[in-house]
């Protein structure tokens, strides 16, 4: 597709409606086509093999390449300020192709300490099995990173804010260190979205996003994105991403297109929230402890206002009995939805026992990394994704049940 000059100074509204769009050449509809065909027409030379495809070729088969996938890579990249962009059928597809692709047995790669579950499960099982050597690593200790790179590291791999401590990692500093160590820097930064933070203009090589959250915002459709350099990407989407065939549908992109023209607006709806709520939540008897980046207490604060320029709309917070208040949260909310998952219109909770997770998910090496979690999430955490309802009606009904305990 043509570049749209008009964006190259636009703000981050405009970019996130128009950026990737263009009116239809044949029926000049003005919002985005959903291409559903699996195969395209094509000329007698076209190649049978992926090997010889070159990104700008014309569309052959959707899991090559999709008109509305590609609208969707496009508009991910203008935001992001990447060169390239290659969208999967869920975050876990993305981070599973990313991993794939870069680490080879005998490789070397640092992973957080404390991050998504199912990629803090991966890398405790798959990948150990196929000879490739994983450091977990409290990614916020850049102390601890710089100890655990090796000969062979290929990449350093973190999350910022972490899921679910909320926990921070400051990216250019991880950078430099990647760069001394000959390494890429991959990001996953679903909780910060490009309005807040831009990792690659810190110095990391990618960035992940579930686009099931935030970007996507509405709860109806899985999506994961990597964006890059071309020269990295190409590579990837060919050996890697094309093979492994975990490719995104057409119809989950052209929801994921809908919902990213309003995520601007809808992430200062979240972030203005969440203050609100965080704010609340301190000052309630029931309460331990609040992590939440945009407010003073949370032990990274100055690095959150240095690298966020939104603090999102997640929340962690801790009580004395976290799982009878489970049972009651599950019972007698009204508003908010006893449910997994984050970034949505709605607002979600769902309590993670610490117990449970560490038998399960996060396996550490040190008293220094157990003392971390402790700090962060103690006996268990409520991990709590503020949605756009009426701030003050959130707020009652958490009362409904935390004035109870």
């Amino acid at each position: 597709m043509k570049k749209n000059d008009a964006l190259d100074n636009a703000g981050e509204q405009t970019k996130a409606i128009h950026a990737g769009e263009y009116p239809d050449p044949v029926t000049n509809a003005s919002s985005p086509n959903l291409v559903m065909s699996t195969t395209f027409v094509t000329s007698a030379d076209a190649g049978f093999s992926v090997e010889g495809m070159r990104e700008d070729d014309p569309f052959l088969y959707s899991r090559w390449g999709n008109p509305t996938v590609h609208q969707l890579e496009e508009k991910l990249s203008v935001l992001e300020e990447a060169e390239t962009a290659i969208a999967f059928a869920s975050g876990m597809g993305a981070i599973t192709a990313l991993l794939l692709h870069q680490l080879k047995g005998g490789d070397h790669a640092i992973v957080s300490d404390v991050a998504y579950a199912a990629l803090s499960e991966m890398t405790n099982e798959m990948i150990p099995q196929l000879d490739i050597e994983i450091t977990k690593v409290d990614t916020s200790d850049i102390t601890a990173i710089e100890h655990a790179v090796k000969p062979n590291t290929r990449l350093i791999y973190i999350e910022t804010p972490c899921n679910p401590l909320l926990r921070l990692t400051d990216i250019a500093a991880v950078a430099k260190i990647a760069r001394r160590a000959k390494a890429k820097l991959a990001v996953d930064s679903t909780f910060t979205t490009p309005i807040a933070t831009k990792p690659l203009a810190l110095g990391a090589d990618f960035v992940i996003h579930s686009l099931t959250k935030y970007l996507g915002g509405h709860g109806d459709a899985l999506g994961g994105v990597i964006l890059g350099r071309t020269e990295d990407l190409a590579l990837l989407r060919k050996k890697t991403a094309i093979r492994l065939g975990g490719v995104l549908s057409p119809f989950n992109a052209w929801l994921i297109l809908r919902g990213l023209a309003t995520y601007p607006i809808r992430m200062r709806a979240h972030e203005e929230n969440a203050l609100k709520i965080a704010q609340y939540l301190e000052k309630h008897p029931a309460v331990k402890r609040v992590i939440y980046p945009g407010l003073p207490s949370h032990p990274q604060h100055e690095l959150a206002k240095r690298q966020m320029k939104n603090f999102s709309g997640m929340i962690t917070f801790q009580v004395e009995d976290g799982k009878k208040t489970a049972t009651l949260f599950a019972k007698d909310l009204k508003i908010i939805h006893y449910a997994v998952s984050l970034g949505h219109h709605r607002s979600l909770i769902f309590y993670l026992n610490s117990d449970d997770l560490l038998k399960t998910s996060f396996k550490f090496t040190t008293q220094k990394q157990f003392d971390s979690w402790n700090d962060f999430a103690g006996k268990g955490i409520f991990r709590f994704s503020v949605g756009l309802e009426d701030a003050d009606d959130i707020i009652a009904d958490l009362g409904r049940v935390l004035d109870k305990i």
